[in-house]
């Protein structure tokens, strides 16, 4: 007999979420660690070129493409010389122990992040950190300890052509019969499985969060990266460009532009007082009759609920209470956290897309027609080039697909699996 633990709540997992490895945050400051699985044969890379990730895909299934998984073997050639973390000021030298600005320091060659290892299924490795200190431990010792799969990305968008054609040239991947290419990110992500769209989610928006930001925000030196690739620093607080009676970097310290950021975006589908309709809306970008939930970025000092609100108001002009949660989702184009949201608002209201004119249409559609659109082959095909097949009427407006929240939000809400988010409240 199977029993219900009472406390428990679903939780809508979307696509490109469920972050499927173990980050080991806490890690990323280990010399001793972050070596060990760098050197392991078990270890994986995930390559990038200017955003594009390298994929895979054979001959006889060219369409089937998935994030190709590089050796450290493969990728030594574009590395440069070793160590390849925990670089000191001469090539060779490694950082000696204890120096904050220097704690796994990549100052040369391509960029290198850690992003993760997948434990075997049921497993989740137990690694204090003090397991890994200086004096705790040889990196082989460590690499034991280590089971799964280690994950990094590399991006190659500064290395020369003839230098990486013969690493993507020269792999098991290549020797088995693979195709090696690097594809518009969108593209690829479309092919992808739900692990490699998670891994690829991460290790995109870390990939461009480095590239993006090679200058320091507070005094505008260079920046080089520490942690692993999860840190930026200002290349003026290296010991040997500091000097005695000058003013430090105020970037000294732990600060939000040191980084990574995450930028929240509010996605909401608003429904009427009686759960029967929902309002979507046409961005003026689009050139097909394409209707989504309201979205927007957060703004400082809003809340969830605060930037719901005034979206609902800018966008359509309308009023909304009873705000619910749904779900969220990684969103690395570049560094997005979609939030799902249902909201309630009056159809009586005057629907008003005139105030900040993103929106060249917004209407109230009912359940029959958002779940015909659903059901249509090419309800929620998005290329301008698709068209019906001979004989087959096109669909009178398309939605986003699932693998976007808000196609997840339209058809929760069209197939009765929404929030209850109808029932009667306080107007807010």
């Amino acid at each position: 007999m199977s029993t219900v633990n009472p406390c428990a709540t679903f939780v809508s997992i979307n696509f490109l979420g469920g972050s499927p490895l173990n980050r080991f945050s806490w890690l990323r400051t280990s010399q001793v660690f972050v070596d060990a699985i760098l050197r392991s044969s078990s270890t994986r890379w995930i390559v990038f070129k200017s955003g594009q990730p390298l994929v895979v895909s054979h001959k006889d299934k060219p369409k089937l493409r998935s994030l190709a998984r590089l050796t450290t073997a493969d990728v030594k050639p574009l590395l440069g010389p070793e160590p390849y973390l925990g670089q000191a000021q001469k090539d060779g030298d490694i950082a000696s122990h204890g120096t904050s600005a220097l704690e796994v320091a990549r100052l040369r060659g391509p960029k290198i992040i850690f992003l993760g290892l997948e434990e075997p299924h049921g497993t989740t490795a137990i690694l204090p950190s003090s397991d890994f200190s200086a004096k705790g431990g040889l990196p082989e010792v460590v690499a034991e300890r280590v089971t799964g799969t280690p994950y990094f990305s590399l991006d190659v968008s500064d290395v020369e052509a003839p230098a990486l054609d013969v690493v993507l040239q020269n792999n098991q991947l290549a020797k088995d019969g693979g195709q090696l290419e690097f594809s518009e990110a969108r593209a690829a992500m479309n092919s992808m499985n739900w692990f490699d769209a998670a891994v690829f989610a991460e290790a995109r928006s870390m990939v461009d969060w480095n590239a993006r930001n090679r200058f320091c925000s507070s005094c505008g030196s260079p920046v080089y990266s520490l942690w692993a690739g999860w840190k930026l620093a200002c290349t003026t607080l290296l010991p040997w460009e500091v000097k005695e009676g000058e003013r430090q970097c105020a970037s000294i310290g732990l600060n939000n532009f040191s980084h990574p950021r995450t930028d929240p975006v509010i996605i909401t589908v608003l429904v009427n007082e009686t759960g029967d309709k929902i309002l979507l809306g046409r961005n003026a970008k689009c050139n097909l009759p394409f209707y989504s939930a309201l979205a927007g970025f957060m703004e400082p000092g809003e809340a969830f609920e605060d930037s719901v609100k005034r979206e609902s108001w800018e966008e359509a002009g309308v009023k909304v209470w009873d705000i619910k949660y749904h779900s969220s989702q990684p969103w690395p184009f570049p560094a997005s956290l979609m939030v799902g949201f249902y909201a309630t608002a009056s159809e009586s209201q005057e629907i008003r897309i005139d105030l900040d004119n993103e929106l060249t249409d917004a209407r109230w559609f009912t359940r029959e027609e958002v779940l015909a659109v659903l059901n249509h082959p090419q309800g929620t095909n998005l290329s301008p080039m698709s068209t019906s097949k001979p004989g087959e009427r096109d669909p009178p407006f398309r939605v986003p697909s699932k693998t976007a929240i808000a196609g997840v939000l339209i058809s929760d809400w069209a197939h009765g699996k929404s929030l209850d988010a109808h029932s009667a409240s306080p107007r807010l």
